[in-house]
């Protein structure tokens, strides 16, 4: 063990070398223990011809030496050294047994033994066992290797000798009292009858339970299984005793995964259907502490859990029968309280949700969400948040109008109920008739309210996160404009969480798809923190301030400020970025920006390997990525150079691949790009060759107006060239032409009249070829 040092701590740290057994430490450190050790192995070496003849007999005068050598080599050694063996887990490992009492003195004892009840600590502490004999040493001696078993079986006489009451205090005087009091308390829970059992359960309710000390204390005796097997007698008391100190203890992290392995779950879940409230209630609430990860969850769900805790919601239903006499009996709104309080602690997982909706869970806690008492509308309102990130949630959440009720409990003063609302507006949001709804019923302004608080990051998060979602919709965006909410949301750029920053950026950058929103970005200063955005490595927020960015880029003098600040190059670095979702992000940024640059040809020329970069995009497997590199070529088309550059790195044959898609959004962008490559050299015929006029014709047949356009005006590009124009006939383009010569688009008119006038003309003129 180690030594102690003037303040009384171990010192576990290994001072010496380490030695394959206590033998050759001995014989290292001890020359006269060597000597002797010589002597005994010849001595023995001659005993061993006699022994054959002679087996049971056991000089006395060899076994005296032999226990005063080898009691001389351990006092030199000691003095001479203390070896550390490491913590009680080594210890047990090597077993080393001598027993040092006669040798050591009472300090370097006691701390031997401190060591050993403070590794103890973790786990069960037990009584110390009585010393073996020493005399078995004497029947052991017939060669060298024999002298070793006598010294370790010698050793296995440990320190325990003496009376445990008094060094298992001593070992243990870093613990406070209370962990000794709690485990007596437990040895009477273990071997008491009803009475003593209730007693030692008030008396251990009486300790400060949220101590990780007293916790602890209860594990560590084995009152974990006691309490557990409590809950499955019939004693009413005993149970209600059991669950007030488990709904404490079930706070710790250790505690209530020890619970969930020793099945504690099922039991609770089946006192669900006790006729008394107050068991309910306790039984409830311990699940709401214990059900905090998947396995829990599992557990409540395959016992039933999940349709015992929906029906404890339901205020209306009878009591079975009247409470005990003398028994405090809990009201129908506690036990819907903590009936909420554990489905949200289960509500985190997806298969718990579901369980919650198919129970009927959803009527319920909408009736439950039209109190007035905040401590029952905070787990309700919790529940439906975890809930309604599920679109049927949504569904049923708008069927039950619970977004009026969420609406109203913004403006409460519970800062965790406004949280917990914003949040599940938020969830419920990403439908438009959730949004205008929201706005219907007031919701924006209490939103707007709420951004000038900023203590509360967490609020703060939910609060911009449902700014957000409802900021997709123009109207809202009217409202909040109208309600700062704007210059608020650019005041949150800087020094805020990550989760802040995404929701703030989000909104702000649905809010600059109006004119109006970008003026006042710009105004309010808030272009330069947007582009210092930019080098974050967090997948979310880059996806938003490139949006946010590129929103802003439309407005000419924006643009200005984000080709100064270097925002355009942060931007195509971007297209290096891993995640497809921020390289598609930075493409349909990098759109307006092109078009709005002053010599935006030039700029695009000065990133080395750029339009390389971007060319090679076109080789993703994203739909995404796709069309937002091809909406990006179209731009940087415009620039005959960049056409040229971009052409000799194999943009036609990779933009024929594509063709055969059947994603409008990037049908539409594809036949946009191929309609501005083929203003260079021989591109249109190069098209032809790679097969894209087919595929293109086939486009015209889609729904999407937007695509018919691009398609036509790609088509009239390609048919300049003749053999194109043969494959547009054989595939059908004049008669769905002709259909769309008539429509209100005076683009799409223009296109395909052009398209069908040359291939007209290419059919006279081969007419006109073959008569002559």
């Amino acid at each position: 063990m180690g030594k102690t040092d003037d303040e009384g701590e171990i010192n576990y740290e290994r001072k010496g070398e380490i030695y394959k057994d206590l033998v050759t430490l001995l014989r290292e450190k001890s020359a006269k223990f060597s000597e002797n050790m010589s002597q005994q192995e010849g001595r023995f070496n001659e005993e061993q011809q006699k022994e054959k003849d002679q087996p049971n007999e056991a000089p006395e005068e060899e076994a005296a030496a032999l226990r005063k050598a080898s009691t001389a080599s351990r006092r030199s050694a000691l003095e001479k050294k203390q070896i550390s063996l490491g913590r009680s887990q080594m210890t047990k490992r090597l077993e080393p047994s001598l027993n040092w009492k006669t040798t050591v003195d009472a300090k370097e004892n006691k701390s031997s033994l401190r060591d050993t009840q403070e590794e103890k600590h973790g786990g069960r502490l037990e009584k110390s066992r009585p010393s073996t004999s020493p005399g078995r040493a004497q029947l052991i001696r017939k060669s060298a290797e024999k002298i070793e078993e006598i010294i370790s079986e010698s050793s296995s006489e440990s320190e325990e000798d003496e009376e445990p009451p008094d060094h298992l205090q001593e070992a243990n005087a870093d613990l406070p009292s209370e962990y000794w009091q709690i485990q007596k308390l437990v040895k009477y829970l273990k071997g008491g009858n009803q009475t003593a059992t209730v007693i030692a359960l008030c008396s251990m309710k009486d300790f400060n339970l949220a101590q990780e000390t007293c916790q602890l204390a209860i594990r560590d005796v084995g009152g974990l299984e006691v309490l557990i097997n409590l809950l499955e007698t019939d004693e009413v008391k005993c149970k209600i005793g059991s669950l007030k100190i488990l709904k404490e203890i079930s706070r710790n992290p250790q505690i209530r995964r020890n619970i969930v392995d020793l099945g504690g779950l099922p039991v609770m879940v089946n006192i669900l259907d006790s006729p008394h409230k107050s068991l309910k209630c306790l039984a409830a609430e311990t699940i709401a502490n214990v059900a905090k990860f998947r396995r829990a969850w599992r557990a409540v769900r395959r016992h039933g859990g999940i349709t015992k805790l929906v029906a404890l919601l339901d205020c209306r239903r009878p009591s079975a029968e009247p409470a005990q006499p003398g028994l405090y009996e809990a009201r129908d709104g506690e036990v819907a309280h903590c009936g909420a309080l554990a489905l949200w602690s289960c509500s985190k997982s997806y298969a718990n949700k579901e369980a919650i909706r198919r129970a009927g869970g959803i009527p319920l806690l909408a009736r439950l969400l039209k109190t007035s008492c905040e401590d029952m509308l905070i787990p309700v309102v919790a529940t439906l948040q975890e809930c309604a990130s599920e679109e049927k949630y949504r569904a049923a959440i708008k069927a039950e109008r619970i977004i009026e009720n969420l609406v109203k409990n913004l403006s409460s003063e519970n800062k965790q109920l406004q949280e917990h609302c914003a949040t599940a507006i938020c969830q419920c949001a990403e439908d438009e008739e959730t949004r205008d709804l929201v706005r219907l019923r007031g919701g924006l302004r209490p939103l707007a309210s709420l951004l000038s608080n900023t203590d509360n990051k967490e609020r703060l998060a939910a609060v911009t996160g449902a700014i957000w979602k409802c900021s997709i919709s123009k109207e809202n965006v009217t409202k909040f404009r109208e309600y700062k909410a704007i210059e608020a949301l650019v005041g949150l750029l800087t020094d805020q969480p990550e989760e802040v920053l995404v929701n703030a950026v989000g909104a702000l950058g649905e809010c600059c798809q109006e004119p109006e929103g970008r003026v006042t970005v710009r105004k309010r200063g808030g272009i330069q923190p947007l582009v210092d955005l930019l080098v974050g490595t967090n997948r979310a927020l880059l996806v938003n301030v490139t949006k946010a960015v590129g929103a802003c880029a439309v407005e000419p003098e924006s643009m200005m400020i984000i080709d100064h600040l270097d925002g355009v190059r942060l931007l195509w670095s971007l297209l290096k970025n891993p995640h497809p979702d921020v390289k598609a992000s930075a493409a349909w940024a990098l759109c307006p920006c092109i078009q709005n640059a002053k010599d935006a040809g030039e700029m695009v020329r000065s990133f080395v390997g750029g339009l390389e970069l971007v060319v090679n995009l076109l080789k993703s497997d994203n739909k995404e990525v796709l069309a937002s590199v091809c909406a990006a070529i179209t731009n940087i088309a415009k620039d005959q150079e960049n056409l040229a550059v971009i052409t000799d790195h194999g943009v036609v044959p990779l933009l024929s691949k594509l063709a055969n898609t059947n994603n409008d959004k990037l049908r539409r962008h594809l036949a946009e790009a191929i309609s501005r490559c083929c203003m260079w050299g021989r591109n249109r015929v190069a098209f032809g060759k790679h097969k894209a006029v087919a595929p293109l014709v086939r486009n015209l047949k889609s729904n999407d107006t937007n695509v018919h356009r691009a398609t036509a005006q790609a088509l009239y590009q390609l048919s300049e060239d003749a053999d194109n124009c043969i494959t547009m006939h054989e595939n059908g383009a004049v008669k769905l032409l002709l259909h769309m010569v008539g429509s209100p688009d005076q683009d799409l008119q223009e296109a395909a009249a052009g398209c069908i006038s040359n291939i007209r003309r290419l059919a006279l003129a081969t007419e006109k070829a073959r008569h002559t």
